[in-house]
Formats: structure tokens, sequence, C-alpha cells
């Protein structure tokens, strides 16, 4: 097991036990809404997910020409709701609690049973197939983040929880987790800083059984985009506000009903939220090197009719950014591990002059070296994910994460690729992908958010 699975006698620092959650725990609430899912019987995980459930209750690339899809608004009357920071005891403890654990374990199974399978021809089609999208929203990862009393399954930040989850699905293909968690980002923006009228606005939507498509759009089509500084503007207008500008590397951005961009506003960034137009919003198809089957896009607006989301002062943007490049962090320690579990077995099953590879020191050091970086990939990226569950400033751990998993991690796909030597080079093996992928890490701005 990735995970240890004995439970931490004390909480773990930023995140709560599941005796301050909700009663039967957010893992529960996923666990049974997927148990009353076909998905179960067609991949054969019926039978451990039932377990689960038990034994957890017992005790308690197409291109556009315009965004045509039109958000469907669902009006609540029940009023706006923070989720509280997690509960800490004050001890360094990143053990994954039993709730965390669960959920987990059934994303784990569905990224090894469900994503690898799809992955390759996701990879060439630039999209993700509609049944392993339809999978991630029957297990509800796109109310992870939304408060309980809004749709969703927890009272508390996720940020530790989505970053689990992320880290699964990514050792299934990185780029079908961001096509599945890119609608959870943008529910968990508008949980973390919509006001009451946002909240009763759009979240009920996405805790129904068809969420929208959304997408966190802050990357930039420019040289050396820095995310803290956008080119794309806002303007304030009667009704609001107006977006011009283009965002590169949209998610799903053919198909989005609903947008969170990043904009100037008076000099200083800040996020809105843009409901898809065709009047004022064109698309086209935007393919990348890696992360293909998220379905990329390139989005232009052209006075876009648009809501402030949170804060003019820069702070609710700024920890966008961070809390976006946490997820990147997940899902570079989640497809470095498919790395390193596929070349294990390699090079002890790869044989030349009579012997496997595995018995050369050169070979043995370097999957060693892709283990020692990729444990230290995960505890800072763990680390930051906790402190921004607790409230705590978590700016520092933010960038070392990134810093590590932007190198190391493409690092890790480099080596993965010469392990395999000739087979590293050809699309037979998985590795040219992953290898593909982990060199987004460095460059991809919004799109996941933990």
């Amino acid at each position: 097991m990735l995970f240890s699975s004995q439970r931490a006698s004390a909480s773990r620092h930023g995140v709560a036990t599941s005796e301050t959650r909700a009663p039967i725990g957010y893992a529960v609430a996923a666990l049974n809404k997927l148990a009353q899912s076909d998905l179960l019987d067609k991949t054969g995980l019926r039978k451990q997910t039932e377990h689960l459930v038990y034994t957890t209750t017992r005790g308690g690339f197409r291109t556009a020409a315009a965004a045509g899809r039109a958000f469907a608004k669902k009006k609540s009357s029940a009023p706006g709701v923070r989720s509280a920071t997690a509960t800490s005891s004050g001890l360094f403890d990143l053990t994954p609690t039993e709730d965390e654990q669960m959920l987990v374990d059934v994303v784990g199974q569905l990224a090894a049973e469900v994503v690898r399978p799809a992955a390759s021809a996701a990879d060439d089609a630039c999209a993700t197939p509609d049944d392993v999208l339809a999978a991630g929203i029957e297990l509800g990862l796109p109310v992870l983040g939304v408060p309980e009393k809004l749709g969703g399954i927890s009272d508390e930040r996720t940020a530790v929880a989505t970053t689990l989850v992320a880290e699964a699905l990514a050792k299934g293909d990185m780029g079908i987790a961001v096509a599945t968690l890119a609608s959870g980002a943008v529910a968990t923006a508008i949980s973390l800083w919509g006001d009451d009228g946002q909240q009763q606005t759009y979240l009920p939507a996405f805790a129904g059984p068809t969420p929208p498509v959304a997408a966190l759009a802050l990357s930039e089509p420019t040289v050396l985009f820095d995310a803290l500084s956008p080119s794309t503007v806002a303007t304030r207008a009667d009704s609001g506000y107006t977006l011009s500008g283009t965002k590169s590397a949209v998610v799903r951005g053919d198909e989005c009903e609903l947008f969170v961009v990043g904009a100037l506003l008076d000099g200083r960034p800040a996020l809105f939220l843009v409901p898809s137009d065709p009047t004022t919003i064109q698309v086209e198809a935007d393919p990348s090197m890696g992360v293909r089957a998220a379905g990329m896009a390139k989005v232009t607006f052209d006075a876009a009719s648009a809501e402030l989301l949170g804060d003019t002062d820069a702070a609710a943007y700024t920890e966008a950014v961070r809390l976006s490049r946490i997820g990147w962090c997940a899902l570079a320690v989640g497809t470095a591990q498919a790395v390193l579990d596929y070349v294990t077995v390699y090079v002890k099953e790869r044989e030349a002059f009579g012997e496997p590879i595995a018995h050369r020191q050169s070979v043995a050091f370097m999957v060693a070296d892709i283990a020692i970086e990729l444990q230290a990939m995960r505890l800072l990226t763990w680390r930051a994910a906790s402190r921004a569950a607790a409230g705590e400033e978590f700016a520092r751990e933010a960038a070392l994460a990134r810093r590590a998993c932007a190198e190391k991690g493409m690092k890790i796909g480099l080596d993965g690729v010469q392990l395999l030597g000739g087979h590293g080079f050809v699309k037979e093996h998985p590795v040219e992908r992953w290898y593909r992928d982990l060199r987004a890490v460095g460059v991809m701005e919004g799109g996941v958010l933990v």
C-alpha cells in the first residue's frame, strides 16, 4: 500500500480526524454514492467498494468556433457558507485519516481499472472518454471541496483529500486526472471565495447528477508567462465587469459552461466568474506535448460579461495560484510513482548478457534515485496541502513543492525513458507518455486546484 492504513493516534497537522467531520465522513458519503452506480459492475469494483462501505458504516480533441454550452443556474435558498479550516493537534503527522485512506483506495482502484486502460487512446484523441469522466462524477469528485451545507461532502477544507485524490488518479494518467478534476477546481474556488449569491447560484449545479463542465483559466500564451501578472484585463461596466484577453491550456475548453478566469483589475490580479457566451467567447483547440487527454483549448474573451470572485486586492487570486500549483505537484507525484512502479518491474525482468539489468549498479542506483526524489516530492506536497487545509501560511511550502516537483519530476520521467532504453522511446510502453506529462508541471498554471 502506498499509504499507511493505520490511523494516527493524534490528528495530522492541518487535517482533522473523522470525529470532527460530518457523522459518516466525506469518504463514506462518496462511497455510498458510488455504490449506487452501474460503473462498479462494469469495472469489477463492486465487491471491494461494498466491503469498504460496510466495514466503515458498521462502526457508525475538437475545435469549436465558440463556447456554445450555456450554464444552467440552479438557485438555492440555502445561505452561503465557508468551509472551516481543518483542526490540528499541533503535531506534525502526515498520515492519512481513515476517511482519506478509504477514498484514496477507491480512487486508486478506479485509476488502475478504468483510467490506465483508457490513457493511450485518450492521449491520441486529445480527449477523455465520457465513461471515464462519469466515473469521477459518480464518485463525487466535483463536490469534494464543496461544503456539505451546499451539496458537498465535507464541512472542512479538503486540500489534503484533494491532493491525495489527484495523486491517486495521476497514477492512472495525468491528462485524464486533470480532465476529471477540472470542474471540481471551479466548485472549490466558488466555495472558497464566492459570496452568498454566487454560492447559491452556481454550486447547486455541481452537486447535481450532471455537473457542468467548468475550467480554471489562469495560463496565457505568452513567453515567460508570470501567473501573478496576467495580460487579460477586466473593465468595470454598468452590469458588473467585462473581460478581454486570451487564455491557454484551458481544460475541456470547447465544452465549458463556466470559467473562473484570472485578469488584471486596476493593476491587480483578480478572479472572475464567466459563464459561456458564444457571442463574446471564442474557443479553438490547443493540443500540447503532454497532458493531452485533458483536451486543452485556447479561449479568447472579447468583452465577456463577468462577476468578481473574491477580493480586489489580489489575495484570492494569489491563493488560487498557490493551491493550483499544489494540485499540479500532486499530479506529478502520482505520475512519478507510476514511473517508479513500472521501471522497477521492467529492470528485474529485462535481461542483458545473461542476467537482469537490475543487477547492474548503474541501473539499480538510478531506480533508487527515483524513489528518493519521489518521496521528497510527496512529503513537500503533503506538507503544503496540510498547511493550506489548516488555514496557515503556505506560500513557502507551495514554492518548495513546486520547485522540487517541476525539476525532479521531469528528471524522473527522463530516467524512466532511459531505463527502458529503446523501449522507452516507443508508444508500446507508457513511460514516454509519462515523461511528456511530467514536463508540464513546471509550466502549467490553473486547471486544477486543491
